[in-house]
């Protein structure tokens, strides 16, 4: 009987390591890091990469996570190269042909937190700290942030609200200032148009107090107010930019997004942005853990109530001021929440360009300022004054105008805008068409959505100048012929696309 052969082990086989080198692909993925490698990439075998993994890119001592694409074929991409999307290009400050490491991310722990949320269960305090220490870090997937978000949309308490606000605060960092009160204001949006911040900041800031603004970009709008100050001057701040500026002048007009205030919200907002969501508690959340970050103490929140805003009954409002309220205590926060006439459009424009005009126009006290916006603005900067204690109770409608009126509003806001790198002042879109009315009647309705929606399909927030000028409003009378709104875009496409929406409805925008 033979005996068996002697045990060998297996051959060696040579594994390519996980060194690669540096490809700038020039592919624009907002603000999402995507890395590719050849589907026949040795590393993709011998590590068990697949589309979509999860990966840590190091190169340059910068590590960041990103999510992987495979190319297949071999005309973009050699085996030895790893290509990078445009923003990871920019956050590794890499050169062609750096080398790069990847690894496996490893396994995403707070998940679980987010699947019992998506099967109704309440999460502790604990859970959202865990859940936005990834978020802030970069973690989760855009799909992983999208499942958070909607998990999120309804069944979350009070208390949730506040665990969510305080671990959104502690994942990012907090600034400080010299004063013991520190103004800001909010408006919750969904109405188009409505661009009070940089009225209320300059009349504030004139009257002495501390106002250090930074705001967002639109989430769900044609345009947030860093979209509109953005045409007027350069909201891009650093820290210390920021720093200098509000201690020369006493405020500044800043993108929150370029400072870590709160940097979960952030990235959650880009999601959030494309899903159309911005539920009751996340929006609590989002706003005044900014506050917080910024270093508020007294802030003034805006909710325009309508049948076509984002806050459509009083009910509604009522409940969204309260938690306004609770949650703003429980952060240490000052919170006056006013409600206000959404049914129509502030100001006449409708995009970052045309809502920066209304501003300038408003502040330089010009007889075409929209006299709606004008009133809007003093009423909010009024209660502001009033809740620092700046000015006694009934007494700051009289100051705010006094301020806007003599122009001293105006100068400030001259200084603010020169400190961060100049004024300017908007251009007008290439494109436009009118849209006049067919026959007489009472203005009845103005769809605010449906407003919205159109001038973002024209390119608003993303081309400036892209919006809408409406020129008639509520209760008006109005003539066959008369000019209702006009729509402005930056190409002839962009107009094209817009009006095919808006006569592919038989439902109208503005109903008389």
């Amino acid at each position: 009987m033979n005996s068996p052969p002697p045990f060998l082990p297996p051959p060696v086989v040579a594994v390519a390591p996980t060194l690669l080198h540096l490809r700038r692909m020039g592919i624009d993925t907002r603000n999402e890091h995507v890395v590719y490698l050849r589907s026949d990439s040795p590393v993709c075998h011998a590590e068990g990469f697949r589309a979509l993994s999860r990966l840590q890119v190091t190169a340059n001592g910068i590590t960041i996570i990103a999510s992987l694409n495979t190319v297949v074929g071999n005309s973009l991409l050699e085996a030895h190269e790893v290509g990078v999307s445009e923003v990871a290009w920019e956050h590794l400050r890499a050169r062609a042909g750096d080398e790069v490491r990847l690894m496996h991310l490893p396994p995403l722990a707070s998940m679980h937190r987010v699947r019992a949320k998506m099967y109704g269960r309440r999460l502790m305090p604990e859970d959202y700290q865990a859940i936005m220490r990834d978020v802030a870090a970069e973690r989760y997937s855009n799909v992983e942030l999208a499942a958070f978000i909607t998990a999120c949309v309804q069944d979350v308490t009070t208390e949730e609200t506040i665990g969510l606000t305080k671990a959104m605060i502690a994942a990012g960092r907090q600034l400080h200032w010299p004063a013991h009160i520190v103004a800001d204001k909010h408006s919750i949006g969904g109405l188009p148009g409505n661009r009070t911040t940089p009225i209320v900041v300059a009349i504030v800031a004139a009257a002495g107090l501390l106002m250090p603004k930074t705001s967002s970009r639109a989430i769900t709008s044609p345009a947030g107010t860093a979209d509109a100050v953005e045409v007027i001057t350069s909201v891009n701040l650093t820290q210390r930019q920021m720093r200098r500026v509000v201690a020369h002048h006493g405020a500044c007009l800043a993108w929150g997004g370029t400072m870590q205030l709160s940097p979960s919200d952030d990235i959650l907002i880009r999601v959030e942005r494309a899903l159309d969501i911005d539920s009751p508690a996340q929006m609590v959340a989002s706003v005044l853990s900014k506050k917080v970050a910024a270093g508020a103490t007294h802030v003034v929140i805006d909710v325009p109530v309508g049948p076509t805003a984002k806050v459509r009954s009083l009910q509604e409002a009522q409940a969204i001021a309260s938690l306004f309220r609770q949650v703003g205590q429980a952060v240490g926060l000052q919170v006056e929440v006013i409600l206000t006439d959404g049914s129509q459009p502030v100001g006449r424009g409708i995009g970052p360009a045309l809502e920066a005009r209304d501003v300038l126009a408003v502040l330089q006290n010009s007889p075409q300022a929209p006299p709606d916006l004008r009133e809007k603005s003093l009423h909010l900067a009024a209660v502001l004054l009033e809740i620092t204690g700046h000015a006694a109770s009934g007494s700051g409608a009289a100051e705010a105008g006094e301020l806007l009126s003599s122009g001293k509003a105006w100068q400030k806001f001259q200084a603010i805008c020169q400190a961060q790198g100049g004024l300017h002042f908007p251009k007008s879109a290439a494109q436009h068409w009118d849209m006049v009315a067919e026959r007489p009647g009472l203005v009845l309705s103005i769809d605010n959505r449906r407003l919205a929606t159109l001038a973002k399909l024209a390119g608003a927030p993303w081309k400036p100048s892209a919006g809408i000028d409406l020129h008639v409003r509520l209760r008006q009378p109005i003539q066959a012929g008369q000019l209702l709104f006009t729509l402005y875009a930056e190409s002839p496409g962009e107009l094209t696309y817009a009006r095919d929406y808006l006569h592919s409805s038989s439902d109208p925008i503005i109903h008389y």
